[in-house]
């Protein structure tokens, strides 16, 4: 990732408490070229991500088609996953997607945006999210309506 994603991050993952950490898990994207069976290839990037989740874990995908919510709308699901369970997993999928398999597993779905935006942008704008809606949940100044 671009340093500026990094940095952007970072900045909100710091600001975090404890009991509402943000972490990364950063898998490879799978290999494509023009003779590439791309199904095949959000596939296999869906197994792996799924390697990676235990049972027990909370799991809300990114997808263009999930709900989109506004910050009081987050700020609850913050408060509730908080109350419920112990690891929340957010999946943002490739550049194609995630896979059936993913969105099966799916608790939830959340739509950050109708718009298009490039991936690396998308961990920022997470990580922002996450912050405002702890902070609205948290009367912290930093949401302000």
């Amino acid at each position: 990732m671009p340093k500026w994603v990094s940095l952007g991050f970072e900045e909100y993952r710091k600001r975090m408490p404890r009991e509402c950490s943000v972490d990364v898990v950063e898998l490879p994207v799978g290999k494509r070229s023009k003779q590439s069976d791309i199904q095949r290839v959000i596939e296999d990037e869906g197994k792996r991500l799924l390697d990676k989740i235990k049972p027990s874990d909370f799991v809300v995908a990114l997808e263009i088609t999930g709900k989109q919510w506004s910050t009081a709308d987050l700020a609850q699901k913050l408060q509730s996953w908080q109350g419920i369970h112990q690891n929340v997993i957010v999946l943002i999928g490739g550049p194609d997607g995630l896979s059936d398999t993913c969105l099966k597993r799916a608790n939830d779905t959340w739509c950050l945006s109708e718009l298009t935006f490039p991936h690396p942008l998308v961990r920022v704008i997470l990580a922002e999210q996450l912050y405002r809606g702890w902070s609205l949940m948290n009367n912290h100044p930093y949401h302000r309506e």
